[in-house]
């Protein structure tokens, strides 16, 4: 196994970075680097910059309008896009259900909604959770019953992230009761401004409105929009959780992430604190080890080598790496990691004040202060998300282990 890059892969890389550093809004990326909130617009504004180039969907084959790049080229995108600062892609659309429709859907599906999802101009929620059925997925209980031409679809999903900017939604509905759970479901999108779909928001502990409930009170939506076959959502929606597995685990952002920890703890004086800094440290130390595991991945599938399918491993180590950087974060800023607390707002303790204050517009020169804590309570969730990371080590002991 050769982990090292190749003169083209290296070139490639350079031309990525240039790319970015000269498209890449500056104000965008200085938000970015200070952990600070990000609207839609931060986020959308980017995805079209992608969308235009043709690199939103920088995963997909030339046949759907991708670069068609390979594993290693896209590791190497992504790096880049996490080491400038630019918001990461919402990857319901380009990443999670444009697969899926790739792969199951018909081609008046294809021409229907992923030029959409290429251009960031339509923006894609899951609904997967229940408030029954999580970790459990199987035993989701949202219906759609066949009526003609038409689904009528009962029932609620929640933890929908972003739902309150979705314009369209994938889900998985059941669609019979025969059978094992599995065999019942079906993968259905629907517009969400169809009449009887109601977005209700769900306040997080530090304030923030991210996740939503969404409820379907008998909307009617067209059998067109079943993806592939009745009954058969099961195995797309398998399809679908390896890519959202390994995105969660972002080893890229756990760098551009670290090194702003770095940046805090001496800001803060406690990077002198040996103790404080050996947890830096190891934390350093199962980045690196999650980096070299994703390279091993993606070098075995350059080669045409079959990987262990190790999606949930990436998953679980990825997420618990989030956890633990944001609250080292937290703890080097002690009480100046609070949110909503002007004192810390102003403190001027991150990243460089001199470069950050002509764009941020503080006054006084001073740079804004992330909530940290509230990035804190955010994490708690990665470790769920996704499958529980309970559930994934009992799945990657069964399948990788034996």
């Amino acid at each position: 196994m050769d982990l090292a890059f190749t003169p083209e892969e290296l070139k490639f890389r350079d031309e990525i970075r240039a790319w970015i550093k000269a498209n890449l809004p500056a104000e965008t990326a200085a938000k970015v680097h200070a952990g600070q909130h990000l609207t839609k617009a931060d986020y959308q504004d980017w995805a079209k910059i992608l969308g235009k180039k043709g690199w939103l969907g920088y995963g997909w084959p030339k046949e759907f309008g991708g670069p068609g790049w390979t594993a290693i080229e896209k590791h190497l995108f992504e790096e880049e896009c996490a080491m400038a600062g630019a918001p990461r892609i919402v990857p319901f659309g380009p990443v999670m259900v444009a697969p899926v429709i790739q792969a199951f859907g018909t081609p008046e599906q294809h021409k229907r909604f992923l030029p959409g999802i290429a251009s960031g101009e339509v923006w894609w929620s899951q609904g997967y959770s229940e408030p029954g059925a999580g970790s459990d997925l199987a035993s989701l209980k949202t219906r759609a019953e066949r009526k003609g031409d038409k689904y009528i679809i009962n029932g609620q999903k929640t933890w929908t992230t972003q739902g309150q900017h979705g314009d369209w939604m994938f889900n998985l509905v059941r669609t019979s009761n025969e059978g094992k759970p599995q065999t019942g479901i079906s993968f259905i999108v629907l517009d969400m401004k169809t009449p009887g779909v109601t977005v209700r928001p769900i306040k997080m502990l530090e304030g923030g409105h991210e996740v939503n409930d969404v409820f379907f009170d008998n909307v009617e939506v067209p059998a067109e929009n079943l993806i592939g076959e009745e009954n058969k959502g099961w195995t797309y929606a398998k399809h679908l959780l390896s890519h959202e597995r390994t995105n969660i685990a972002d080893v890229n952002r756990s760098k551009r992430e670290l090194e702003r920890l770095k940046k805090i703890a001496r800001r803060e004086g406690v990077w002198d604190d040996q103790r404080f800094r050996d947890q830096i440290a190891l934390l350093e130390v199962d980045i690196v080890a999650l980096e070299m595991l994703v390279l091993r991945v993606l070098s075995a599938a350059s080669s045409g080598k079959n990987s262990l399918d190790i999606a949930g491993l990436l998953k679980i180590k990825g997420s618990e790496i989030q956890q633990r950087y944001t609250e080292l974060m937290m703890l080097a800023a002690g009480p100046y990691s609070l949110p909503f607390i002007w004192d810390a707002m102003a403190a001027g303790w991150q990243g460089d004040q001199a470069a950050s204050a002509a764009l941020r517009g503080f006054p006084g020169g001073e740079v804004g202060n992330a909530p940290l804590a509230g990035a804190y309570f955010n994490t708690r969730k990665t470790t769920i998300y996704g499958g529980s990371n309970e559930v994934q080590r009992t799945i990657v002991a069964q399948t990788v282990l034996g």
